[in-house]
């Protein structure tokens, strides 16, 4: 039977956390820099996503007080911990902010139960072994109480900082690509058990990351930076599948952007020809707003090309342009095909694909690309 609220009871929504700042840096390597951001973090992960030198490390350190913006606001829910105008600048040591760096600095000497309790010294006994244990069981990491870091493995020792950082209950949990150097089944457990500690607790967490696999899988919302600035925010699959910018659409895997000109139109079926700059090959692409003779951008994944040893015939793909493959570099678990077509694209094949066809340099092909594979950025 489900329970009613009586008219006294009052449902607390999590604390918001809301960033509008202004920082400049000068004499950097890229020249002057300026940080001018404004969002809101609701309870969950929010993935901050961009290229290094992007801004994002400079925002968590502006949010935990370890960089102080020259104007702005920043706030958790009601509480401010900074806001120029009013002359608030909150100490690190006050703003109930977590954060989590790469470096992990756990300390060698102590065990894993000595660490996570390090940062309670004003609780009483009974309720600091309490919370250690309660957030040991949490990550799963009870069993390893009486060890130090250097008996435990690397996914272990994530776990404790974590533990460490989450036993003092901050409202906010500042992520600095902690988990970059684990492999991805140790990284999706941990991130699940902050998940579950998150459902409880239901704070806003900061996940910073350039990598697009991991904001991917990992974030329920996610902010796109690029020099300084917010380019793109959204759902993940919004943001990295369907681009706007040929900034975002180079961060999110676009590996070949040509610059084209429009032209032929057909509004009827939502298409347009572009032709690529330096060559004889067109595309058709989703209708925008471009006009005859004007010049677009085109962003194509080198996963969403298909690639056939005959001509093709029968499909519903509207590009198949002829080519011949200069090189194939084997990437990790994936083959990159280069491809000359009198435009140059990458393909992304697996080495079944490349050996099955067979596929070798100097090989005539067959570019597949689907019409809305094609994103037309700004």
């Amino acid at each position: 039977m489900g329970l009613a609220l009586s008219d006294t009871q009052v449902v607390t929504a999590a604390p918001v956390l809301s960033v509008a700042i202004r920082k400049r840096f000068g004499d950097t390597a890229q020249g002057d820099f300026q940080l001018d951001v404004e969002f809101e973090a609701p309870a969950g992960i929010t993935m901050l996503f961009g290229a290094s030198g992007a801004g994002k490390t400079t925002i968590l350190d502006c949010i935990a007080g370890l960089q102080t913006p020259e104007e702005g606001v920043i706030s958790i829910g009601a509480e401010k911990l900074f806001d120029s105008a009013a002359s608030v600048n909150l100490a690190a040591r006050h703003r109930r902010v977590g954060y989590l760096f790469q470096t992990l600095a756990l300390f060698p000497h102590m065990s894993v139960m000595q660490n996570i309790g390090y940062g309670l010294a004003t609780l009483d006994a009974v309720e600091r072994k309490n919370r250690v244990a309660e957030t040991m069981n949490s990550f799963h990491i009870s069993a390893l109480a009486s060890r130090r870091p250097g008996e435990i493995s690397g996914g272990e020792r994530q776990r404790v900082a974590l533990a460490r950082t989450l036993v003092t209950r901050p409202c906010v949990l500042l992520l600095d690509e902690p988990l970059s150097a684990l492999d991805a089944a140790t990284k999706a457990k941990i991130i699940g058990d902050l998940r579950a500690w998150n459902g409880s607790f239901r704070i806003p967490i900061l996940y910073v990351t350039h990598d697009r696999e991991e904001a991917f899988a990992l974030g329920e919302c996610m902010i796109v930076l690029d020099h300084g600035r917010i380019v793109a925010q959204g759902l993940p699959q919004d943001v990295l599948h369907r681009p706007e910018l040929e900034s975002v659409a180079q961060l999110a895997g676009f590996e070949n952007v040509f610059d084209g000109t429009v032209i032929e139109r057909h509004v009827e079926q939502g298409t347009m020809a572009c032709r690529i700059a330096g060559s004889q090959v067109d595309l058709e692409v989703p209708l925008t707003r471009g006009e005859l003779g004007h010049a677009i951008r085109v962003g194509i994944r080198a996963g969403d090309i298909m690639v056939s040893i005959v001509p093709p015939q029968g499909l519903s793909a509207r590009n198949a342009i002829p080519g011949v493959i200069t090189a194939l570099e084997q990437r990790d678990v994936m083959v990159v095909a280069h491809v000359d077509c009198g435009a140059g694209f990458e393909v992304d094949l697996t080495p079944g694909a490349v050996r099955s066809l067979p596929l070798a340099v100097g090989s005539q092909v067959w570019l597949v690309i689907k019409t809305y594979s094609c994103r037309v950025l700004r």
